[in-house]
């Protein structure tokens, strides 16, 4: 048994975003159908000036495949320092029959996709069929990432984009003109961005409530991306009060999500959690009921997606031919 080494050029080839959001869908089913073994995952936060790293593992009962992610960020002096991107990303697959090695690939791009994958699968499930109108409160990667998959879902018609740095955002503006042709409305405070969204979008590293409750208005559904750690933050607990809250995995959303803040501060319990988006995209819990209904899906991402998504390029490259096979078993 030979491995087979993917290179990241190879991995953005390999794969596309439709692709990526129905391997999202597919890790999202297996979670709520006991198809899935996955462990906490660990988080390490290197010391000052640098950044973090997590580790991610799961198992796909279906598939027979264990993989198992490294991902780094928030290293920014890496490029200038270390001569290497300051974020980084590598994902091993294991045949679960064996524990044999069979994939080590390039990673720094599946957690992108993933993610902005996971909002646009939220989107499908849980938005009005009449939104039209994104806001998004941070214009980094990720934000572009979202904007990628639910494009891909639905017609946008208007972006009010916030950012606390005016040349990020300004970068941001011409970046989604130039490649989808979809207007970004710059704005002058948070508060104006989400007044506007029938979509509201946070990816920043937030470490406080940089949405206020009687921001949102009815009917939004809201993608909190950023919040994957305890110790960071992005929405006023209030929100969660008189909102349907949809999560990707319970257990992660309540330890370590924006979910945390709300139950910490007795706003909801846990059973006022209404069920995770797999089960929703089951049908064993109903999705949005109403156009008023205020909706949160918090994401904190799940190594199945990571597998689900990794799986895919492997199968594909296998079947174009693409990689690098080397004997790494004597």
């Amino acid at each position: 048994m030979k491995t087979l080494l993917l290179k990241k050029d190879e991995v953005r080839r390999l794969i596309d975003m439709t692709e990526v959001i129905d391997a999202v869908e597919e890790a999202y089913k297996a979670f709520s159908s006991d198809q899935v073994e996955q462990p906490a995952y660990i988080g390490i936060h290197l010391p000052s000036l640098r950044g973090e790293i997590d580790f991610k593992l799961g198992y796909y009962k279906a598939n027979e495949i264990i993989s198992m992610k490294a991902h780094s960020g928030g290293f920014t002096s890496n490029p200038a320092e270390h001569g290497v991107p300051n974020s980084m990303g590598t994902i091993l697959l294991f045949d679960a029959r064996s524990c044999a090695l069979i994939c080590i690939m390039d990673g720094s791009l599946i957690t992108g996709l993933r993610t902005g994958a996971s909002g646009a699968v939220s989107v499908k499930a849980l938005a009005r069929k009449n939104a039209r109108t994104i806001a998004s409160i941070g214009t980094g990667n990720q934000a572009r990432m979202q904007i990628r998959a639910i494009n891909e879902i639905m017609k946008i018609e208007e972006i009010h984009a916030w950012d606390n740095n005016p040349e990020t955002l300004f970068k941001y503006k011409t970046d989604i003109e130039s490649e989808f042709g979809i207007p970004v409305i710059m704005a002058n405070s948070k508060k104006e961005a989400v007044e506007q969204a029938d979509i509201l979008i946070t990816t920043t590293r937030g470490k406080g409530s940089l949405v206020e409750a009687d921001w949102v208005k009815p009917g939004t559904h809201i993608v909190a991306i950023g919040t994957d750690q305890q110790g960071k933050q992005e929405l006023d607990p209030e929100i969660f009060r008189n909102a349907k809250v949809v999560v990707d995995s319970i257990a992660q959303c309540t330890e370590k999500g924006e979910t945390w803040h709300p139950l910490n501060k007795n706003i909801i319990t846990r059973d006022g959690i209404h069920g995770e988006i797999g089960e929703v995209l089951l049908g064993r819990k109903p999705g949005r009921e109403s156009d008023d209904e205020i909706t949160i899906f918090d994401s904190t991402g799940m190594a199945i997606q990571d597998n689900t998504t990794a799986s895919k390029i492997y199968q594909n490259a296998i079947a174009n031919n693409v990689g690098t096979f080397f004997q790494f078993f004597e």
